[in-house]
């Protein structure tokens, strides 16, 4: 019997809650939108009180929509390798809007849109199969000696 008591409290308490957090957010809302807007008559001020009660009351931006620039956001260089140059060095180009360097990038590999298959990475603007390329066995620039043989990315296996 206690606890029925204690439950019915409880949940009246949230109920109360609720409804205060409700009826305060719609008293700042309506305080908002029906202020003096910056020193107008009241005949135009009335006029957007009524303006405002008969369309949809207006939201607040997000402070992430209100932000002018992405701070976050990757630089564009729109077809201009000397940003490229600047920003990332002299082996970067400007592929699809970004900075790429054509040398290691499995998605531009030599030239821009020029994608490695799967099983291949990019190495020095071509694309290599590491496990099999005695120029490039297990990694980029990792040669065998000569006369040895790249066998699953390892020289002279077995």
């Amino acid at each position: 019997m206690k606890v029925m008591m204690m439950i019915k409290l409880f949940v009246t308490a949230i109920a109360i809650t609720v409804a205060l957090t409700i009826a305060i957010s719609t008293t700042k809302n309506t305080a908002v939108e029906g202020g003096n807007g910056g020193g107008r008559s009241m005949s135009s001020d009335s006029t957007a009180v009524a303006a405002a009660a008969v369309g949809p009351a207006s939201r607040k931006v997000s402070r992430f929509l209100a932000e002018e620039k992405n701070p976050r956001a990757a630089d564009h260089c729109k077809k201009d390798d000397e940003i490229c140059y600047v920003l990332e060095g002299k082996n970067s180009t400007c592929c699809n809007n970004k900075c790429m360097d054509l040398g290691y990038d499995r998605h531009n590999c030599g030239a821009c849109k020029n994608k490695c298959k799967f099983t291949t990475t990019c190495c020095r603007g071509e694309c290599v199969n590491i496990s099999f390329d005695k120029r490039h066995c297990g990694a980029c620039n990792s040669p065998c000696k000569h006369g040895r043989y790249c066998i699953y990315g390892m020289c002279d296996y077995a």
